[in-house]
């Protein structure tokens, strides 16, 4: 599929719950965004279509 298609249907889905699942395994909105090629409001869009909860802003610390 190319980066810049149009997602619809069970691809949009499928895609969807393919970003979900990066983001739950820590990858950023951004990060996903980079890898990707597509635009951050578009991976944001995806994972609130996914169900995702996000995590809140910032920099995580150690402690």
């Amino acid at each position: 599929m190319a980066r810049n298609e149009a997602l619809t249907g069970e691809d949009r889905r499928l895609v969807a719950a393919e970003f979900a699942e990066l983001y739950r395994a820590n990858h950023s909105i951004r990060a996903i965004a980079t890898r990707t090629g597509r635009s951050y409001g578009g991976i944001h869009q995806l994972l609130v279509e996914a169900g995702v909860t996000f995590r809140s802003r910032g920099a995580r610390h150690p402690y």
